[in-house]
């Protein structure tokens, strides 16, 4: 099963969305599953470099996300939003972040089983 998550939201944004977002990506790809993920708006910042755990913090997102890219899965982070969106504007993305389009975007959601937002 080809499935999609979408990240919408700023990484730190005082709730645990994007952690719980990250958490089910990993457990689906311990289920076997086909997971690919898609960054826009302020979720951009999940794949900067400079985006780190504010204090207090139990949780490093980006590593999160890294630690998926290095099992598999896919990361587009959309190019529009990389230069509009986000606390970290041009800084730069970590490897395995691939730039991308809503064209690319619009072919995962036709191309996927399941589309998951967040």
């Amino acid at each position: 099963m080809k499935i999609l998550i979408v990240l919408n939201r700023e990484p730190y944004d005082s709730t645990d969305v994007t952690w719980n977002a990250l958490r089910l990506a990993s457990t689906l790809v311990d289920d076997g599953q086909a997971v690919r993920c898609f960054l826009m708006n302020d979720a951009v910042d999940l794949a900067r470099a400079a985006c780190r755990p504010p204090e207090g913090y139990d949780q490093d997102l980006s590593q999160m996300l890294k630690s998926l890219i290095g099992r598999g899965v896919v990361v587009k982070v959309c190019g529009t939003c990389m230069t509009r969106c986000g606390l970290y504007r041009n800084h730069p993305y970590f490897d395995g972040a691939e730039h991308s389009t809503m064209k690319a975007l619009a072919q995962w959601v036709i191309d996927s089983d399941r589309v998951l937002t967040f």
